[in-house]
């Protein structure tokens, strides 16, 4: 959400900042939204002092004994008693159509961030470790045979429907470990305090970080007024929602290992093999809440605790520079940790990092009493992958496999696995 003045004071930037996403000019048209707002606000302010003056007239009519006046007075106070209560609803509803024309704009690049229009113009920052060298032909997780009785897919399909996986025995106990693995990693050595949130919000939560209204369609919402969470990001960041936070409580470093649901709505057909892309994973999420002029430090340090754990895990990847093109609705600037996969012979996104600066807080009403300032700013916002269990259980399968089929389980994961070695 933004600052309806700032566009009027920067009307052509935000549009050529809109454009940098592929998004059409839309200043002029906040600003005329803007102009019939205020200029019938302004009409309901004359009418509320002109109601207050002529009821003080007829007080002043009544001791003159001026009936006629008086009671002509009286029939004008009706007159604009009954303007002003059709016109608070008037307002109401310009008040609704602004936010509602501002609730569905992206937020606007940082100017490095570079120029594209899709996931082939993004920009790559390093690549980090070596490709595994393989003495066989390296299979993808669901063919690899010491993985096959773990990941069960029939069963899932027969429970819930496509898209869906159960896992079992080692397998499911390796994605346990992954998992703990990452929140221990993070609030032990990173700094972060762990919380368990609801994976059920309401929609104020989702309109708060930016999945409503634009992205309904990829949301699981239940028969009452509930969602179900599509990233632990959305609880997390609305901790801070309509809080005035002390500047000494920033940052705000949180982190949580959650499940995550997402319809999946603009992927039909893609990545339907295997447990790539599902309704249902596991992600630990970490976000941050900060003062404006540490936001853009505080998202090297992000992905800095999300690249640690492919570091620790022993895997080879890569750190991209998103496009504007390719950026989510919320961020201002994002890097993508693509993991490779050697089954697949490609690298694969497992972590996105990104910088919101107030766009979330606005939403949600989030701010901050700067130290020794009686005015209040509001906070900036960030949130990363810490990083997708699912699909660091998928690069473990495929890194880690052996020419017997069999899984060598990482050094770093042993101790959650009670010593064990190998799976399969």
């Amino acid at each position: 959400m933004f600052d309806i003045k700032w566009i009027r004071d920067n009307s052509e930037a935000f549009d050529k900042a809109l454009a940098r996403r592929g998004y059409k000019a839309s200043a002029g048209n906040l600003i005329a939204l803007d102009d019939a707002r205020r200029s019938h606000v302004t009409k309901l302010q004359e009418a509320q002092e002109r109601r207050n003056a002529a009821s003080k007239e007829i007080g002043k009519a009544m001791a003159a004994k001026d009936e006629a006046k008086a009671q002509a007075l009286k029939d004008e106070v009706a007159g604009i008693k009954s303007f002003i209560q059709d016109g608070e609803a008037t307002e109401r509803e310009l008040n609704a159509a602004l936010e509602a024309a501002m609730a569905v704009i992206p937020n606007l690049p940082l100017d490095d961030v570079p120029q594209g229009e899709d996931e082939a113009d993004n920009v790559e920052l390093r690549i980090v470790g070596e490709k595994p060298v393989l003495d066989f032909v390296p299979k993808e997780h669901f063919e690899i045979s010491g993985a096959e009785a773990g990941l069960d897919f029939t069963t899932a399909a027969k429970l819930a429907g496509s898209r869906f996986v159960l896992l079992k025995g080692q397998i499911a106990r390796l994605e346990r470990a992954i998992g703990q693995f990452m929140i221990d990693l993070h609030t032990q050595e990173h700094g972060y305090m762990e919380v368990s949130p609801p994976l059920l919000v309401h929609d104020t939560a989702l309109f708060g970080t930016g999945q409503l209204p634009k992205f309904e369609e990829d949301l699981f919402k239940t028969n009452g007024d509930h969602y179900l969470i599509p990233t632990a990001e959305v609880p997390l960041t609305n901790m801070a929602a309509g809080e005035i936070m002390p500047e000494e409580a920033l940052p705000m470093r949180v982190t949580a290992l959650t499940y995550c649901f997402r319809s999946e709505a603009g992927s039909a057909g893609r990545d339907t093999r295997g447990m790539l892309r599902q309704h249902q994973f596991m992600k630990c999420e970490l976000v941050s809440v900060t003062k404006p002029e540490e936001s853009l430090n505080e998202l090297e340090r992000m992905l800095g605790c999300a690249e640690t754990v492919l570091k620790k895990l022993g895997l080879h990847y890569r750190v991209m520079t998103l496009c504007t093109g390719d950026m989510g609705f919320g961020a201002r600037k994002t890097y993508d940790i693509e993991v490779w996969l050697p089954g697949q012979d490609t690298y694969r996104e497992i972590s996105s990092c990104s910088v919101c600066g107030d766009f979330q807080a606005r939403r949600m009403n989030a701010r901050y009493r700067p130290e020794g300032s009686k005015q209040l700013g509001h906070v900036h916002t960030l949130n990363g992958s810490g990083v997708a269990v699912g699909r660091a259980l998928i690069a473990v399968l495929e890194n880690y496999q052996n020419a017997d089929g069999s899984i060598t389980v990482p050094d770093v994961l042993r101790p959650y696995m009670n010593g064990l070695e190998t799976i399969g």
